[in-house]
C-alpha cells in the first residue's frame, strides 16, 4: 500500500474502530429486542462514534488522574478550549505556523498559565514546556522514559525515513554508532573544505556587487554549507556555488537563469520540510489532511533524483565487506563518511535516510546560524566592528584561521552563541513519553507533574532562550558580552540547560564542533573581505516583510526586519538580502 492515498491507508488501518461502535449498538438492540425504525437505527449508529470517543477520553482521563494521584503528582494544567477535540487550539497553531512569529500563541499561553501546560488537540495530550529542568529530564536525566515515538517518526518518515533524527531504539543506536567515529577532533579540524568553498562564495558575492545588486546571503550560505557538507559526506561536492545566484525580485527577467540541479534539490527539500512541519500539528491524523496525495512525495522524487546517483556510485563501486550490526570500525585515512557507512550496509534506503538526516544537520542548521549571525551584524554595527577587530588582530587580512586561532577568538564564539540563543536553528522539538513519568517540582513543597503514557512533549528552546527570568532583564536584546562577563556565572554556569542550541544528552548533536568550526571559518573569511554589512529591505518582496502587527507585540519581535519562519529549522522568509562594503587592501588594527 506504499503508493496508496494516505487517507485511504489511514481509514483501512482504523477499520475496526469504525465497525466496533455501531456493532455494539446493533448487538444491544438485538439482545434487548428493541424495535426501532430504520432511520432511528441509523441515528443510533452515527451517534455511537462520538459517544465511543467520549467514553474513551473520559476513561483515559480517569486512569491518568488515578496514576498521578498514586504518585503524589498532578497532570500539568490543561488549557481551556470549548471546541470539540481542541479544534480552536489546532487552528490557532496552524495559523501561527503559516503567518505568525515563531512561538506566537505559545508565548501567550506560557505567560498566562505557566511554563508547563497541557494542550489537548484532537483528543490527545500535548505537554508544552519551556522549563529547563523538565527539558533536561526529557533529554538526559530521564532519557530512557522518552522517545521520538511512533507518531513523530511517522510524521517524518517520507522525509527522513528511519535516519538518526527519526528513529528510536536499536535503529537509532545503529545510525548513531555508524556516524560517531567520523566526528572526532582530527577530522573536523581540517579546514581545507571550508577554505575552498568560502573562496568560491566570496567570489560570487563580489561579482554580484559589481553588477549593482544585493546578495541573498541565506541562499549563498545554503550553497556554501551544501557544498561543504556533500564534500565532507561524499568526498565530492555538488558544486551548487557554480550556479548563478538569485537576483532580487525587481531585477530584469533576462537576469534569471534556469534552475540548476542543486537549486532544484534545495528548493524541493525545503518545501518537503515545510509540509512535514505542518504534519506534526496534526500528529497521527495527518493522513486525513493529505487524503489523496502525500504532499511531500513529488518533492522527495526531486530530492532522490539528485542523491541516488551519488549513493549508487558509493555503494556499488566499493565492494567492501560488511562488518554487521552492533560492531564498530576505525575510520580509514582519506575515507569519506559515505565510504564509512557502506562498510556497515549497502542498503540504499538506509544510506539515503542517514545522508538525508545528516544533510539537515550539515546544511540547514549551519546555514541558519550563518544567516542570523550576519543579520545581527547588519543590525549592530558596533558588534561587527569589534568582531572584525578581533579577527584582523588575530589572523590579519589574508591568513587562514586555525583551530588554535578559534580558541583564542572569544568574542567570535560569543557572537555565535548569542545568535544561537536568540535564533536557535531548531526552535521547537518533541518527544513522546513511553510509559508515564514524573517531573519533580522545581520548588520545595510544590506539586510534581505526572506525564501520561504516550503523551507528546513539545519543548521550545526558542522561547526558553528568551525568558527574562532565566537570562536577565535584557534577555530580548542581542548582547554577545553576556557570554563573556559575570552573567555567565549568574545565569548559565549553574543552569546550563537554559542554553540548548545543539540539544543535549545521548542525542546531543554529533556535529556541534564541526558546525562551530564551519560558521567561525566562514565569518573570518567574510570579515577579512568586507568591513560593513547592511540589510537591503527593498530587495525583500513585500509579502516577505514582517507584518505591521509584529510592531504591536513585545521584545525583539517588534524590531525584526525580516520575516522569520520555521520548517524543521529557522529561516528568513524570502531570503536575507544584504549589501556589503569591501575592505581596503591594507587596514591597521
Amino acid at each position: 500500500m506504499a503508493n496508496s492515498p494516505p487517507g485511504i491507508v489511514f481509514l483501512a488501518q482504523h477499520l475496526p474502530y469504525f465497525f466496533f461502535p455501531p456493532g455494539v449498538v446493533y448487538a444491544l438492540l438485538t439482545v434487548f429486542e428493541v424495535a426501532l425504525p430504520r432511520w432511528a437505527r441509523f441515528i443510533c449508529y452515527a451517534l455511537s462514534f462520538p459517544l465511543s470517543l467520549m467514553i474513551q477520553v473520559q476513561c483515559m482521563d480517569f486512569i491518568n488522574s488515578r496514576s498521578a494521584k498514586k504518585l503524589g503528582a498532578v497532570i500539568p494544567p490543561r488549557i481551556g478550549d470549548p471546541s470539540l477535540g481542541g479544534v480552536f487550539s489546532l487552528l490557532a497553531l496552524i495559523k501561527a505556523f503559516k503567518s505568525g512569529y515563531p512561538g506566537d500563541g505559545l508565548s501567550d499561553i506560557f505567560n498566562r498559565v505557566g511554563n508547563t501546560v497541557n494542550m489537548r488537540i484532537l483528543f490527545k495530550d500535548r505537554i508544552l514546556t519551556t522549563e529547563p529542568e523538565y527539558i533536561k529530564a526529557v533529554l538526559a536525566t530521564q532519557f530512557d522514559e522518552f522517545e521520538k515515538g511512533p507518531t513523530l517518526c511517522d510524521n517524518f518518515y517520507s522525509l527522513l525515513g528511519t535516519g538518526v533524527f527519526a528513529s528510536d531504539g536499536d535503529m537509532w543506536k545503529f545510525h548513531r554508532s555508524m556516524t560517531r567515529p567520523f566526528f572526532n577532533r582530527d577530522r573536523i579540524s581540517h579546514f581545507d573544505i571550508f577554505d575552498r568553498h568560502a573562496d568560491d562564495a566570496l567570489k560570487l558575492i563580489k561579482a554580484r556587487f559589481k553588477h549593482g545588486y544585493p546578495v541573498d546571503f541565506q541562499d549563498l550560505v545554503g550553497r556554501f554549507t551544501l557544498d561543504s557538507a556533500t564534500e565532507f559526506l561524499f568526498g565530492k561536492d555538488v558544486r551548487s556555488l557554480s550556479a548563478s545566484l538569485p537576483y532580487p525580485f525587481y531585477a530584469p527577467l533576462s537576469q534569471s537563469d534556469t534552475e540548476s540541479a542543486s537549486d532544484e534539490f534545495a528548493r524541493a527539500f525545503g518545501e518537503a520540510q515545510l509540509e512535514t512541519a505542518l504534519r506534526t500539528r496534526f500528529a497521527g491524523y495527518w493522513p486525513l489532511f493529505e487524503f489523496w496525495t502525500d504532499r511531500t512525495k513529488a518533492k522527495m522524487v526531486t530530492v532522490r533524483k539528485f542523491l541516488d546517483p551519488i549513493l549508487a556510485e558509493a555503494a556499488g563501486g566499493a565492494g567492501k565487506e560488511q562488518i554487521g550490526v552492533g560492531k564498530t570500525r576505525e575510520v580509514q585515512e582519506g575515507e569519506t563518511l559515505l565510504d564509512h557507512l557502506v562498510c556497515y550496509t549497502d542498503d540504499q534506503n538506509v544510506l539515503r535516510d542517514e545522508i538525508m538526516n545528516l544533510g539537515v544537520a550539515g546544511r540547514d542548521t549551519t546555514a541558519a546560524t550563518l544567516t542570523f549571525v550576519v543579520y545581527m551584524l547588519s543590525q549592530h554595527p558596533d558588534v561587527l566592528r569589534r568582531l572584525r577587530d578581533e579577527i584582523l588582530g588575530k589572523v590579519g587580512m589574508t591568513n587562514r584561521p586555525s583551530y588554535n586561532d578559534f580558541r583564542d577568538m572569544k568574542y567570535l564564539r560569543a557572537v555565535i552563541n548569542e545568535t544561537l540563543r536568540l535564533y536557535p536553528p531548531v526552535p521547537l522539538n518533541a518527544r513522546a513519553c513511553k510509559n508515564g513519568a514524573v517531573w519533580r517540582s522545581k520548588t520545595p513543597g510544590g506539586q510534581d507533574y505526572y506525564i501520561p503514557p504516550k503523551a507528546r512533549i513539545v519543548y521550545s528552546v526558542f522561547l526558553m532562550h528568551r525568558r527574562e527570568d532565566l537570562w536577565g532583564p535584557d534577555a530580548q536584546s542581542f548582547d554577545p558580552d553576556r557570554f563573556l562577563d559575570d552573567r555567565v556565572q549568574r545565569y548559565l554556569t549553574g543552569n546550563p540547560f537554559i542554553f540548548l542550541p545543539f540539544n543535549a544528552g545521548p542525542r546531543i548533536c554529533l556535529g556541534q564542533q564541526f558546525a562551530y568550526h564551519e560558521v567561525s571559518f566562514f565569518l573570518v573569511r567574510l570579515l577579512q573581505s568586507f568591513s560593513e554589512i547592511k540589510l537591503n529591505t527593498e530587495a525583500q518582496p513585500s509579502e516577505c516583510r514582517p507584518p505591521p502587527s509584529w510592531k504591536e507585540g513585545s521584545g525583539i519581535k517588534t524590531r525584526e526586519k525580516v520575516m522569520l519562519k520555521t520548517h524543521l529549522t529557522l529561516f528568513s522568509y524570502g531570503g536575507l538580502w544584504i549589501d556589503m562594503k569591501e575592505a581596503s587592501a591594507v587596514e591597521e588594527v
